[in-house]
């Protein structure tokens, strides 16, 4: 974060997975707000031991008077993604949110907004890595049926605002993240302590680009710095493509521990591999491979296990 410092950043749902590294870490040398609704006990207190201001926000109904007038940038990574099939409540948290977010920090020097790879249609060969230009379709992930329509109606939205306001912004579609505070490998892994088997498409491969939160922070700074109007789209993913099942065992081998498998037409995550021509371009590479990454996040999860050489 060393081209970060001495700024005011606004990180929205900065007690997530992904936020609130990301917010501890700009907080370190720059004055970080995060907003919320805080719904769940103890996250407000989390984020604020971490040097995060904080004010409760609730995106879909904004009281902005509890911040500053002004931030340099603002980090969008709030989201509602919940079970069940509130539309209405998705579209006016994920997509009407976005906009009256940066409608009210219009003049920031740069917006980052989180998208998610599942706006992508799915190709027919699921080891095709996708560009950022490939066709958009919605993929109902069983965690979340409105997750995908409403971040493509966020994406229309944060696009609009970029060029009413000309707010420099970058779109970044993220695939698999991971590291200690969590993630989907780290949930995978909780399955295989716990003897239960890890979910994976029926008749389908699946394959991601894992992304180690370390890379996460590292390439914050330029997709701030090649935020622009239009607004830019970068896939924000790990380098290596690797299959769900081959990082599951790669887990279990660490650990010593046997690993099972569940096919699942429905309640398995449906997996996107993604190029990353476009992002390596013009932000470098990812510096974590995908074993150190996934090494690194169960020693500090799990401190009590003794961990096999590899």
């Amino acid at each position: 974060m060393a081209e970060l410092r001495g700024k005011r950043i606004l990180v929205t749902g900065p007690a997530g997975q992904i936020a609130f590294p990301l917010a501890r870490e700009l907080a370190r040398h720059n004055e970080v707000w995060g907003i919320a609704r805080f719904s769940q006990p103890g996250a407000r207190e989390r984020v604020e031991k971490a040097g995060i201001a904080t004010a409760e926000v609730d995106l879909a109904a904004p009281d902005w008077r509890p911040l500053p007038e002004h931030f340099d940038y603002v980090l969008h990574l709030a989201v509602f993604q919940q079970a069940g099939l509130d539309f209405d409540r998705a579209l006016a948290v994920n997509a009407e949110g976005t906009g009256l977010l940066m409608s009210r920090f219009r003049r920031a020097k740069a917006f980052v907004v989180v998208s998610t790879c599942g706006v992508y249609a799915s190709p027919a060969d699921p080891h095709h890595a996708i560009r950022e230009t490939d066709p958009l379709g919605v993929t109902v992930q069983p965690y979340s049926p409105t997750y995908s329509v409403s971040k493509i109606a966020e994406e229309g939205v944060a696009r609009f605002a970029c060029r009413e306001w000309e707010l420099p912004t970058t779109i970044a579609r993220m695939n698999v993240s991971y590291g200690p505070n969590g993630g989907l490998p780290a949930y995978q892994f909780d399955a295989i302590l716990a003897g239960q088997p890890v979910p994976v498409q029926l008749g389908r491969a699946s394959v991601c680009n894992p992304i180690d939160e370390r890379d996460i922070d590292a390439t914050l700074p330029g997709l701030l710095e090649v935020a622009s109007v239009p607004a830019r789209v970068l896939n924000w993913a790990g380098d290596d493509a690797v299959l769900v099942e081959d990082y599951c065992r790669y887990m279990a081998e660490l650990a010593s521990l046997p690993v099972h498998f569940e096919q699942s037409a429905e309640g398995a995550i449906h997996h996107f591999r993604l190029d990353n021509t476009e992002r390596q371009r013009l932000l470098g590479p990812c510096r974590i491979p995908w074993r150190q990454g996934l090494r690194d996040m169960i020693a500090a999860r799990h401190p009590e296990l003794v961990l096999r050489e590899g």
